[in-house]
């Protein structure tokens, strides 16, 4: 998801902002801004540190989990949120998981943030470390519903070390078998990282 003013934030997070500092049409030597941003804008991952005490923080993960073979599984787009049965299809031995729902197709229209979008149920989560998937995308601002509560997705998949990937459009790429190459900003001690995430296919 590109970052650039007026952008769709999650619900109470800060908006983004790009202040000029220097500019070459003012005399200065070289163009320069000032970037304000929360750490979970736009595509970005969710740490352990994320939502629990003492949990492991985007600049100390296995950057072997965000890099690999991955699958993008198309969820029937009359879904409202995905369960536990929607993921029967994954082939065995995936470690990284991308959802593509209709929230893509929403955000291909237009790119501001709607409340209603698709997310995971917990039996969902539940379901994807039982098959041992190590990190799981999706393409809303949160891999669950609601903006307060306890969390439990959250809570369930980083308690058991997945990583989370949200943010992602993904109305462009087919369901399938790629290579993902997910990077966040190397944030010390960061609660959350704004990534640049890329498919490759064979």
């Amino acid at each position: 998801m590109p970052l650039y003013e007026g952008m769709p934030a999650f619900p109470g997070d800060p908006a983004f902002s790009s202040t000029p500092l220097l500019r070459r049409e003012n005399g200065d030597a070289y163009n320069l801004s000032l970037l304000g941003l929360g750490s979970h804008a736009g595509t970005h991952v969710d740490p352990p540190g994320h939502f629990l005490a003492g949990g492991l923080t985007t600049d100390r993960l296995d950057l072997g989990v965000l890099v690999g073979p991955c699958e993008v599984v198309e969820i029937d787009p009359s879904r409202p949120t995905v369960q536990a049965r929607d993921l029967d299809g994954i082939r065995a031995g995936t470690t990284r998981l991308l959802l593509r729902t209709r929230n893509s197709e929403r955000w291909a229209r237009r790119l501001e943030y709607f409340d209603d979008f698709v997310a995971l149920e917990v039996g969902a989560a539940e379901r994807l470390i039982d098959q041992g998937v190590r990190l799981v995308g999706i393409d809303a601002l949160s891999i669950e519903r609601g903006i307060y509560g306890e969390f439990p997705v959250h809570h369930r998949l980083l308690a058991q070390g997945v990583v989370i990937l949200e943010g992602l459009l993904l109305q462009a790429v087919a369901p399938g078998p790629y290579e993902v190459l997910c990077l966040p900003l190397a944030l010390r001690n960061a609660d959350g990282g704004p990534a640049r995430v890329v498919l490759r296919s064979d």
